[in-house]
């Protein structure tokens, strides 16, 4: 098993999460009706599954490790990541206020609630990509299975 085997497959529950997300967006954006509890749990499942448990196996153990094998934290791809996780983590919190104003100001919150449900998307998208094509190579690189 490669060092990065279970952070890679928790990526694949993640895509398809960012699959309906931007699904979601691409309807409210079109008028479309949609429900604002599917939304809260889907930001449950942000704070919980993405950033909880997977993030936090980056942030408590994979970085500490890169570190320790002469990565630098400042000034390269762990220090990239983890601003990233702190512009999601925004972006996450930026949906929940939008989905609790979607009760009592539905037009411009919904709009809101697009726009972060896009700028997440996007955000994890290319996070992902970055981990997967130069972090996870390079901790695969440095790292051995224990």
């Amino acid at each position: 098993m490669i060092p990065t085997e279970d952070l890679i497959n928790e990526h694949k529950a993640i895509k398809i999460m960012l699959g309906i997300m931007s699904k979601i967006a691409d309807n409210i954006q079109a008028g479309k009706d949609f429900d604002t509890k599917d939304i809260g749990e889907i930001v449950d499942f942000l704070k919980t599954f993405a950033d909880k448990c997977h993030h936090g196996k980056e942030e408590t153990s994979l970085f500490p490790a890169l570190v320790l094998a002469g990565i630098p934290k400042e000034n390269g791809p762990i220090g990239v990541m983890l601003h990233e996780h702190t512009i999601g983590r925004g972006y996450i919190k930026e949906i929940s206020d939008a989905v609790e104003k979607c009760n009592t100001d539905t037009i411009s919150s919904k709009q809101v609630l697009a726009k972060g449900l896009v700028n997440y998307v996007n955000l994890l998208q290319n996070h992902i990509q970055k981990e997967e094509n130069v972090l996870f190579p390079m901790a695969n690189r440095v790292l051995t299975e224990k």
